[in-house]
């Protein structure tokens, strides 16, 4: 597990390309047969993907957590964007098929994946903040998840959000989880932008076609920059950072949140004059 450390948005300005990549994209957390997480200081979030191919993996305990299991002081969301596979919890088995999701509750002290087939593996990837108390581990499929029709061809953004734990879905403590799939045609996501200065959140972009890819905006509205993310990249979005991206082609994205609150609306839009 590797760890993101907290930039301010002062500092944020004198980055160059290079830096801003390394502090704020991970692009390298999809590695087939290895479980890669990172430890993100905004809410101490952490994220990453666990790609089981011929044997199964375990969810590991690192050292800096300072821990006795992964799961003593935290709440997990797992959502399947690959192959058939299962996720085994203290002894019991969830098969998750493609889009499926499982939240895992704190107290979970064995976690592991598993892939059906090593030829068409399981791509699981991970969200994670701290609870302070249980809920239920809850198996979704994607017929479950609470759907949101946004956007409009007219913007070139029209698309769905599969919501799976939030307010009214799968419980947890701070954790929100879901993904947003562009319909064909369209290319922008999450414009107009905006803020929430209440939560972090952590975009994984997947499903992107051939050599396409996105443009992911950040920075304050009024100065923004971008982040050009491949298949199976994921973007730290700071709480004061606008969250937003324009494709090549249509894609997918998954979306993660913890922080203060968990309602889905509460947002500072950035109207389209302010920003830059």
């Amino acid at each position: 597990m590797t760890t993101r450390y907290g930039v301010h948005f002062d500092h944020f300005k004198t980055f160059t390309t290079d830096e801003t990549r390394q502090e704020f994209l991970a692009d390298d957390i999809y590695q087939e047969g290895k479980v890669e997480l990172i430890y993100s200081h905004y809410d101490r979030f952490i994220f990453g993907m666990a790609v089981p191919t011929v044997k199964s993996l375990d969810l590991p305990n690192d050292d800096d957590l300072r821990a006795a299991y992964f799961l003593e002081r935290r709440e997990l969301g797992v959502l399947n964007l690959g192959g058939a596979g299962s996720v085994t919890v203290d002894g019991t088995t969830y098969e998750l098929g493609r889009f499926d999701c499982l939240y895992v509750s704190r107290g979970s002290q064995s976690v592991s994946f598993s892939s059906v087939a090593a030829g068409e593996p399981a791509k699981f990837y991970l969200n994670s903040a701290p609870a302070h108390r249980e809920y239920p581990t809850t198996k979704y499929t994607q017929s479950q998840a609470n759907k949101v029709e946004l956007g409009d061809e007219e913007h070139a953004n029209k698309r769905v959000l599969f919501q799976y734990i939030h307010e009214d879905g799968i419980k947890s403590c701070q954790l929100v989880m879901g993904f947003t799939e562009l319909i064909p045609g369209n290319i922008w996501n999450t414009f107009p932008p905006h803020t929430h200065e209440r939560r972090m959140e952590v975009y994984l972009y997947f499903d992107i076609p051939g050599d396409n890819l996105v443009m992911h905006f950040m920075g304050k509205p009024d100065e923004t920059r971008h982040i050009a993310v491949r298949n199976f990249e994921a973007v730290i979005s700071p709480p004061w950072s606008i969250h937003s991206g324009a494709g090549t082609a249509a894609y997918r994205f998954v979306w993660g949140m913890a922080g203060e609150n968990q309602s889905f609306t509460d947002m500072d839009g950035a109207p389209l004059g302010t920003v830059r």
